[in-house]
């Protein structure tokens, strides 16, 4: 059976081009990335998000989501930096949090999580990993 590697980039549908920017850059801390023929994304790491500015034909474009909705995703991202961190980033951003500190259980285990919303009411997540812990 073929087996998958890793996630490359994914598509969010967007209002606001400059304020989906602003936060993924700004308060996130990703790089703004201009590619095709002017198309915008933001990248950390080996990732990628791309930001399609929503216009109510995009679902009528061959090879595009079939309901492509503003607001819909709901995106964890791990970071080395402390949540309690970046909760206070958030806040001298002007952004709110949602909820957290919490515990909840990551793809490789347990983690502790803030949450707060992009401007296109995105549920971000940002949490840090957390030791495993014994019987």
């Amino acid at each position: 059976m073929p087996s998958l590697s890793h996630l490359d980039h994914l598509v969010l549908a967007v209002k606001d081009m400059a304020a989906s920017l602003d936060f993924y850059c700004r308060v996130l801390g990703c790089t703004e990335v201009t590619f095709g023929a002017g198309r915008k994304a933001v990248a950390f790491g080996a990732q990628k998000i791309n930001l399609k500015l929503w216009t109510p034909e995009l679902a009528d474009i061959p090879c595009e989501a079939r309901v492509p909705t503003m607001g819909s995703a709901d995106l964890c991202f791990l970071s080395d930096t402390p949540v309690a961190e970046w909760g206070a980033h958030f806040a001298a951003c002007g952004i709110a949090l949602e909820e957290g500190p919490v515990l909840r259980t990551g793809a490789q285990g347990p983690i502790r999580s803030i949450y707060c919303r992009d401007p296109d009411g995105n549920l971000i997540e940002i949490a840090n990993a957390q030791p495993i812990s014994g019987p």
